[in-house]
């Protein structure tokens, strides 16, 4: 039995998802988080460096980018987040677009985000939100590989939102308070 699930490209490049299987029994649960073999989902990607982020209900963690080639792959193993990554690069043909994930505790799954893209989470839900984060570079605590933006930039208008143009908060500053809508 396969330990991951298909790998899922999202509306971004290089922005990829993949579910990871959970085997239960009656002692509690096992899922495997990271293999190198993983190919389909890190691709060349060597993991150097985990981290874990513990982030009350209702706080937004954003926005940030990378510029020497860090990727971050993201996990949450309790609550769940909603995360976002958005491109505003120039001579980008997916310029303005946004993706949006909510991952959770309840379906394990890993997403990549390449760090050229400005992104970030916010935690949703009534408890804290554990997200473990996995990187392909080691933090250079005397020139961190960072660049920040405030977390409610009103320069971050999405014109299309997972590949869609018809969202109705796309054209608008980013609000990650937006209430939820199906």
């Amino acid at each position: 039995m396969p330990l991951i699930g298909k790998v899922k490209e999202l509306a971004l490049p290089g922005v990829r998802l993949a579910d990871l299987a959970r085997f239960p029994d009656e002692r509690g649960l096992f899922a495997e988080v990271y293999r190198a073999d993983w190919a389909e989902l890190f691709g060349d990607d060597m993991i150097v460096q985990a981290n874990l982020s513990v982030t009350y209900p209702g706080i937004v963690r954003a926005w940030h980018r990378h510029k020497r080639g860090q990727v971050d792959y993201f996990l949450v193993v309790k609550g769940s987040v909603k995360v976002c990554a958005y491109d505003d690069r120039e001579d980008s043909p997916t310029r303005g677009h946004l993706v949006e994930v909510v991952l959770s505790e309840y379906r394990l799954q890993v997403l990549r985000v390449p760090g050229h893209y400005w992104h970030g989470f916010k935690a949703v839900g009534s408890e804290p939100a554990y997200v473990v984060y996995f990187v392909n570079r080691l933090y250079d605590y005397e020139n961190p590989d960072e660049e920040r933006r405030p977390w409610n930039d009103p320069t971050v208008v999405p014109v299309r939102i997972n590949g869609r143009e018809d969202d109705p908060r796309c054209g608008k500053p980013w609000d990650w308070f937006y209430p939820p809508h199906k």
